[in-house]
């Protein structure tokens, strides 16, 4: 599932943050962890990578990530406000940590709308205290290119 691409690009990830002197803590939903693995699968990594927080279900999200019932209920789990949520939680928990990544989307091939297709990925990045940047995606291709595009995207985020 991680390509060389991916990989490669999760190697200068985990570089530049030690360069910066950042610890990463990532929260996952469509992922399932692929980005913390992208990020672990680099020798030392455990000098940047402080851990990850897999969310699938909306309760986790809530519990784990601190993530409102409001956000979840007005916007839906795939919506750029629960995408900041989940990254700020994320740093909350992981009190090492500086800087996270989170996304949330529908990878497919069910779960889509005319609103949200299959495809749709929010993603979001908080460093410190600083204002969050979230965007929306529409990845094509099949579950696997979907996460495997937000994979790539999300190590992207990490280096911008």
């Amino acid at each position: 599932m991680l390509s060389d691409a991916t990989l490669s690009l999760a190697a200068k990830v985990v570089e530049s943050l030690r360069a910066r002197g950042l610890r990463v803590v990532t929260a996952e939903s469509c992922t399932g962890g692929l980005i913390a693995a992208a990020l672990t699968h680099v020798a030392g990594s455990s000098d940047v990578v402080e851990g990850g927080f897999v969310t699938y279900s909306n309760i986790l999200k809530e519990t784990i990530l601190d993530v409102s019932t409001r956000s979840l209920a007005k916007c839906g789990a795939v919506s750029e406000a629960v995408a900041v949520e989940m990254a700020m939680g994320a740093l909350t928990a992981a009190e090492n940590a500086r800087i996270s990544v989170a996304v949330t989307g529908i990878a497919g091939p069910d779960g889509g709308s005319v609103e949200k297709p299959v495809g749709t990925v929010c993603l979001a990045r908080q460093c410190g205290d600083g204002t969050p940047y979230v965007e929306t995606k529409l990845f094509q291709g099949n579950r696997a290119a979907v996460r495997a595009a937000t994979v790539q995207r999300a190590l992207e985020l990490l280096l911008e």
